[in-house]
């Protein structure tokens, strides 16, 4: 029996203003996977997320989260049913402290035992948070940000994480820590669709990917076949 999927996109156009970003986008996430999505600059990535995350319309198609349409729902009713996006430049908050950024996480919520065990579960991810939980968010480095945004969405529990670029920016040792904790955050159980401009990384994490291209998605595959594919060398890992 096929497994149903947490997340497809049906035939997603969206615009800004008069130009199209989004042309036809169909993709479907099924429970437990990592999916990446890559491309270049301007390709519609980061679209792609806003649209499933309610911050951008849609001017055509269908979203359905666990079976549910969402395309056209508040933002801010989605972190609540256990999708959450960890968004392209982290979005800290600068002038609160590591604490009180995870404590954002968990702004819905009222089991307050089970958020302290959350806020440990995070510490135990990004041990360098707990050294600096008193400490600003806007005072931490690049690296220590990217992990505080991935924390505060882990704060929300929830079923599908959806990451913006996490190593943009980011240096090479950082770049592998970081997916070494995403691989973790999978293994434990939670669902990821993976936006990222650094293909090789991307598919070498991921079982299954799409490539988008102005807008459309002109390919999909098995990771590891991607990763092999000889065009997606040549255009995204610097192949020829």
């Amino acid at each position: 029996m096929a497994v149903e999927p947490i997340l497809e996109l049906r035939d997603v156009h969206t615009s800004y203003g008069a130009i199209k970003a989004l042309k036809g986008v169909s993709l479907t996430v099924r429970p437990g996977e990592i999916v990446t999505i890559i491309g270049a600059n301007g390709a519609g990535k980061s679209t792609t997320l806003m649209a499933i995350c309610g911050i951008i319309g849609l001017q055509q198609g269908e979203i359905y989260y666990n079976g549910e349409p969402i395309h056209g729902q508040d933002a801010d009713l989605l972190p609540p049913k256990g999708l959450c996006q960890v968004p392209e430049g982290r979005r800290i908050f600068p002038r609160l402290t590591v604490e009180e950024n995870l404590e954002m996480g968990a702004f819905f919520r009222r089991d307050t035992k089970a958020i302290q065990q959350d806020m440990a579960h995070v510490f135990d991810l990004f041990p360098v948070l707990e050294d600096r939980r008193t400490q600003k968010g806007g005072t931490l480095s690049g690296g220590e940000q990217q992990m505080l945004a991935i924390g505060r969405a882990l704060m929300s529990r929830p079923k599908l994480l959806l990451l913006d670029e996490p190593s943009l920016g980011l240096a090479p040792m950082i770049v592998q820590k970081i997916f070494e904790i995403i691989a973790t955050i999978n293994q434990d159980g939670t669902t990821i669709l993976l936006v990222e401009q650094n293909a090789n990384i991307a598919l070498q994490s991921a079982q299954r990917g799409y490539v988008l291209e102005t807008g459309r998605i002109t390919m999909e595959d098995d990771a590891r076949k991607l990763l092999d594919n000889p065009r997606i060398r040549e255009a995204y890992l610097g192949e020829v």
